[in-house]
């Protein structure tokens, strides 16, 4: 008999009834049933319900154990009595006798149950996660992300893509975050990077000869932590393609992400139409540049129907260059209480707050109903109810000023609006394609700077870059899928001589951009064909079909908001004798 079970916990079936097993796994739970005591034994597989009573040889010892033990079991196999077959397991038609019992790791007291479906502060499933990841939800999860991988890998190997590793130490990039960091001990003063993304090397990889490239890549950026990102590293499905257009691109994605949402959605409905909008027209529409497509309410300018109008706050606003009147509609929505409860949402997110109109049936028709609609007039409010395409019982809400200014609570609002009044289809993956990003934006201080990846080809090539910087728009595009961004890509900048000037344009000089980008620079002036690719993050596609807030819930080890490991102890002071290896000292803080 193998040292440690002859069956998982989810093994065992009526057919093995007589037989003498052996299972190995932790204390589940224990019941005390009138003198019998009843375990369930849990492994990675599932779970057996294993049974002593008196005159068991190893009552006393059985009698001692307590839940998260790791515990090694013989026994007999018998039949449940049929009113207590447990139709929920696969096991649930036997359980096991105990003759024998081995304590292969005894716990301490518990910091958080693996039982039950008990609510833990985040610290605590942090710091002892290797707890958390025993939980059923943690298992399911975790199982559910090596699936995806190994189904990403064999759609890409099916696709004729070759997978690569490209390195981890690296020169520093700039690729939209901050660079961690790593000294060199070999070359003090020095510096190497952690890389944001195999950006560099997959293109060096094309120009390379090699036709179509992927890898299931780490990628490590200091950034500030949200829900959807984690503040350190992360891994995206990363491929690259030589002689492509955006639309081969796109062509070739979109099957394996579809194909991975209908195999593990759990029956939700993949939309197959996928749609293309500006990245201009998605901002207008939605508020964002990764908008939830169920949710179908789209925003719009009303702009003309309140210029010299009689409400003065919008009236002298529109007086102002650069701003607009922005209307967003909720069909269903058409309750004073509604229109209140989203005015004060609008507070809450540091605005002053929205206007609204909604309307009613009238002693002559349709109504509208509000304070605007008494300030603006009946012609003003019923052109924008057919601007709308709104009704009896709906409303519009509005906001007003430079679009940078209102357009992120617009767009929160758009959700919120969506869910409050059921609009939002929960039960599907809606895609879009978001196309035609700008390639440059002013940055705080007023200077222009890229506003996406530096690395793309701009629309009209060398041309395009002689106008307005502002106006140049890149080969680059991103799928949204439910509010998330999934994947973000490019047709690449292959040309030396265009490569130069989109970086000029940025600020940074031929010297620069040799001293930084030498390799690609060399590489472009050697026959680089054209080429272009996407990442898709991985964690963000398991956190959506795992239906999951929060991509900690579909990461091992993840760090907590404050870049923090509580479970390894990382960030960590440096050891004696390595600051002095590196080259490097602590200064003094404050």
């Amino acid at each position: 008999m193998h040292a440690y079970r002859t069956h998982t916990c989810a093994g065992l079936s009526k057919a093995d009834v007589g037989e003498t097993v052996r299972l190995a796994g932790w204390v589940h739970r224990i019941r005390d049933h009138g003198g019998i005591l009843f375990i369930d034994l849990r492994d990675h597989y599932g779970m057996t319900q294993v049974l002593a009573d008196p005159d068991s040889p190893v009552f006393a010892q059985v009698e001692r154990v307590r839940a998260e033990w790791c515990i090694r079991i013989d026994g007999e196999v018998k039949a449940r009595a049929p009113e207590l077959v447990n139709p929920r397991i696969p096991t649930g038609e036997v359980e096991v006798f105990v003759r024998d019992i081995e304590v292969l790791g005894a716990a301490s007291e518990l910091p958080l149950m693996v039982f039950g479906d008990q609510e833990y502060p985040e610290e605590t499933r942090l710091r002892y996660r290797f707890l958390d990841l025993r939980r059923e939800a943690m298992q399911r999860n975790m199982v559910l992300r090596s699936n995806v991988v190994r189904s990403i890998r064999q759609r890409m190997w099916d696709s004729g893509f070759n997978e690569f590793q490209t390195p981890i130490i690296t020169a520093s990039s700039p690729e939209g975050a901050r660079d961690f960091i790593v000294p060199s001990r070999l070359h003090p003063g020095k510096v190497y990077a952690l890389p944001q993304a195999p950006q560099q090397f997959k293109q060096l990889l094309m120009v390379s000869g090699f036709d179509k490239y992927f890898q299931i890549a780490p990628c490590f950026r200091d950034e500030d932590p949200r829900a959807d990102r984690s503040p350190t590293d992360f891994y995206q499905l990363d491929m690259e393609m030589s002689f492509v257009t955006q639309a081969d691109v796109f062509d070739m994605i979109q099957p394996v992400i579809a194909g991975l949402f209908e195999e593990f959605g759990g029956g939700r409905r993949v939309d197959a139409d996928w749609p293309q909008i500006s990245y201009a027209d998605a901002a207008l529409w939605y508020g964002t540049d990764k908008p939830d497509l169920r949710n179908p309410i789209r925003m719009q300018d009303v702009s003309e129907h309140f210029r010299g109008s009689g409400f003065a706050i919008f009236a002298s606003l529109l007086e102002q260059d650069g701003t607009e009147i922005r209307a967003i509609p909720a069909p269903t929505g058409g309750s004073r209480k509604f229109c209140d409860r989203m005015n004060k949402f609008a507070q809450e997110q540091g605005l002053p707050g929205m206007g609204y109109i909604f309307w009613r049936e009238g002693a002559d028709g349709i109504e509208a109903a509000g304070p605007l609609a008494k300030n603006i007039g009946p012609e003003r409010t019923e052109a924008i109810r057919r601007q709308l395409g709104l009704g009896v019982g709906d409303a519009a809400f509005f906001l007003g000023g430079r679009a940078s200014d209102f357009e992120p609570v617009a767009g929160r609002a758009r959700t919120v609006i969506g869910e409050e009044l059921g609009l939002t289809d929960k039960d599907r993956f809606a895609f879009a394609w978001i196309v035609d990003f700008p390639m440059y934006e002013r940055d705080d201080e007023g200077r222009i700077d890229f506003s996406h990846n530096p690395f793309s080809m701009p629309q009209g090539g060398l041309a395009a870059l002689e106008s307005d910087p502002l106006d140049v728009k890149g080969f680059q595009y991103d799928l949204a899928c439910n509010g998330y961004e999934l994947v973000s890509g490019a047709i690449r900048n292959h040309k030396p001589e265009i490569m130069f000037k989109a970086f000029g344009l940025a600020g940074y000089d031929e010297d620069e951009v040799c001293r930084r980008f030498g390799g690609m620079v060399r590489a472009f002036q050697y026959g680089a064909p054209p080429h272009g690719g996407c990442a898709a993050g991985i964690d963000r596609i398991v956190m959506l079909l795992a239906d999951e807030a929060n991509i900690r819930e579909v990461i091992l080890f993840p760090m907590n908001q404050r870049a923090e490991d509580l479970m390894m102890g990382a960030p960590s002071e440096p050891l004696a004798g390595q600051l002095g290896e590196l080259g490097l000292r602590k200064l003094p803080q404050g």
